[in-house]
């Protein structure tokens, strides 16, 4: 029991581990969990899952990857995919079964595999999977219409490379009977009926108790959690390998019912979900047979090959030959298709069947299929960000900034933003706010930041920080609130108002509502509002030896207010009652000034407003 519990602690520490220099390193943390997992298992031998695990370890594996699907499919909003539905149709049913029949021909000249082993392998690597596009989406940053594509693709693809894996798994055992076609169709008949229905009927029930608030919210998560393994344990129990399909088809229909929302569920489901893909991905890792994949040598590299350089692309062409996607996001997507989680597990447990019924090339299912998640995990995290940049698909990095606030402080600071060289986005709800920044040539969104519209049309492309402006507290508060989630708590940013300032600690925002305080402990709407009244301008200016931030200071005295500076590598500090910004010679300074009598400080400062 001891040595089972350390085992939990040290896998749980590495994957924390290796999550945060996958951070640090900005590569996708499924090369520091496929490492830790091969150095502790095959490499020094002091990690043995089985072992360890015992006869748990595939219901622990496969219960993990029910949850860990039914969190991506709860992601997946038709209105995500308006444009390309066809697309993402397409990849997952005639490209699936190109990329299937490709692999599969591969597999039985390079392998020299039986037609059924090779059929079985060619339906085991079909799928991609959220475990490893989703933290690779991250780090490469595809335009919006290739994410939405290629999630889609990775999670209902995951499904149905199991179901196609069972039919083939099906059709083997009973071919010695005779009537393998017959029994094969009516598993798939069977399949599609009772994890298609069963998620769906679930999934529809759930909706209607979170949406008429038949559960306090405190038992929400939990309610999800157990309904997710109870579906998936039922399915599988009244046939086999339909669980994945009811969980995927639940998630979905949850995440499309109307007035029903969710969003507190995902949160709880995405930190469970990175801490189950990077326990399994160490735990299956170490499972590995080195010899065995030594044994595969250059056949192995040949199957590699075919699949990333000849069944994709195909797979692709085929399924794009008449979308309205351009020759460069087609591009992307026919290098982007790492394999993940569910083929390493499935393949475990079909290699397990076969090799006690006396298959002996089913042995070589497991490394083979290892080989192929590591060979495509390996080459394309390293590959793809360039390739994204080459091809002019990849989003600018996320420096810009959302301001709820088409005000004349908002439209100020816009203006600086813009001046160098950040997008700046207004919101506001007041048309005349709106129509007097599009005159100045500010990018606008007319309408709620926190409304079903914005998620939907609100354009965040280079955005990722936000900047509450508004008069309200209320209205800064929520704001802070919907985008801290989609920024981070440390990127929400909001400006104290007179009410907040004058209050006491009870009617005012929570600190963590409120995202930090811009510009100073005493700063108010109301105060920035008098200086612009009184004539005052957003400056920016250099900052050098002979003129620092104190001198600039004692110039203007408190007739300036720093905003935010920029550093010689073009990152911009923002100034707030959290933390300070130390302004060294050579940066920029971005402050509101009322002008002195006398003119400017010394002909340095750039008015932008």
């Amino acid at each position: 029991m001891e040595l089972f519990t350390l085992t939990i602690a040290c896998i749980c520490a590495a994957s924390f581990l290796c999550q945060y220099f996958a951070w640090k390193a900005k590569l996708p943390a499924i090369l520091f969990l496929l490492m830790a997992g091969l150095l502790a298992g095959p490499v020094f031998n002091v990690f043995e899952p089985d072992f360890i695990f015992g006869d748990f370890l595939f219901p622990l594996v496969s219960l993990s990857v029910a949850i860990i699907l039914f969190e991506g499919s709860l992601t997946l909003k038709f209105a995500q995919i308006k444009g390309v539905e066809s697309v993402v149709r397409h990849l997952v049913t005639t490209g699936a079964v190109v990329t299937s029949l490709v692999i599969s021909v591969a597999a039985y000249f390079i392998m020299e595999f039986p037609i059924t082993i090779s059929a079985l392998f060619g339906a085991l690597v079909v799928v991609t999977g959220p475990t490893v596009i989703v933290p690779m989406l991250r780090t490469v940053r595809p335009n919006a219409k290739v994410a939405h594509i290629l999630r889609w693709e990775g999670i209902i693809i995951d499904p149905i490379g199991a179901l196609l894996a069972v039919l083939v798994y099906e059709f083997i055992v009973s071919s010695s009977s005779g009537s393998a076609l017959s029994h094969t169709m009516a598993t798939f008949a069977l399949l599609l009926g009772v994890g298609g229905s069963l998620g769906a009927v679930v999934g529809h029930a759930l909706g209607l108790v979170l949406r008429h608030h038949l559960l306090p919210e405190y038992l929400h998560n939990l309610c999800t959690l157990s309904l997710v393994l109870v579906v998936f344990v039922t399915s599988n129990g009244v046939v086999e390998e339909s669980g994945l399909l009811a969980v995927t088809v639940m998630g979905i229909w949850l995440a499309n019912m109307k007035d029903v929302h969710v969003e507190k569920i995902l949160y709880f489901k995405e930190s469970l979900t990175m801490l189950l893909i990077s326990a399994l991905f160490i735990i299956l890792a170490a499972r590995l047979n080195l010899e065995q994949i030594l044994a595969i040598g250059w056949k192995g590299l040949l199957i590699l090959i075919v699949i990333q350089c000849i069944a994709r692309p195909i797979s692709v062409i085929v399924s794009t030959f008449t979308s309205s996607l351009s020759w460069r996001e087609k591009g992307l997507l026919s290098w982007i298709a790492p394999r993940g989680i569910v083929a390493a597990a499935v393949s475990a447990l079909f290699a397990l069947k076969l090799e006690q019924q006396g298959v002996e090339e089913a042995a070589l299912l497991v490394p083979l299929t290892f080989l192929v998640i590591v060979g495509t995990v390996v080459l394309q995290s390293a590959t793809a960000g360039s390739i994204a940049q080459w091809l002019k698909v990849a989003e600018p990095e996320p420096k810009g900034f959302l301001i709820v606030g088409a005000n004349s402080i908002g439209r100020a600071i816009a203006k600086a933003l813009k001046e160098n060289g950040f997008r700046a986005i207004l919101a506001d709800t007041e048309w005349n706010l709106i129509k007097a920044a599009r005159m100045e040539s500010l990018d606008t969104y007319y309408g709620n930041v926190t409304s079903e519209h914005a998620d939907q049309a609100l354009e965040l492309v280079g955005v990722g920080r936000l900047m509450a402006l508004t008069p309200m507290k209320e209205i800064n508060a929520m704001a802070c609130m919907r985008y801290s989630q989609e920024f981070g708590r440390q990127n929400v940013f909001s400006l104290q108002t007179e009410v907040e300032l004058q209050s006491n600690a009870k009617h005012q925002v929570a600190a963590k509502e409120r995202g930090k305080l811009l510009f100073g402990s005493s700063v108010t709407y109301a105060s920035m509002v008098r200086m612009l009244s009184e004539d005052g301008v957003v400056k920016s200016t250099l900052i050098t030896e002979s003129f620092d931030f104190n001198h600039y200071m004692e110039k203007h005295a408190d007739k300036t207010l720093p905003l935010f500076a920029i550093d010689p590598k073009g990152i911009l500090h923002l100034f707030t009652t959290d933390e300070s910004v130390a302004v060294a010679p050579g940066w920029t300074l971005v402050a509101l000034v009322i002008p002195q009598a006398n003119g400017d400080e010394n002909g340095q400062g750039k008015k932008v407003t």
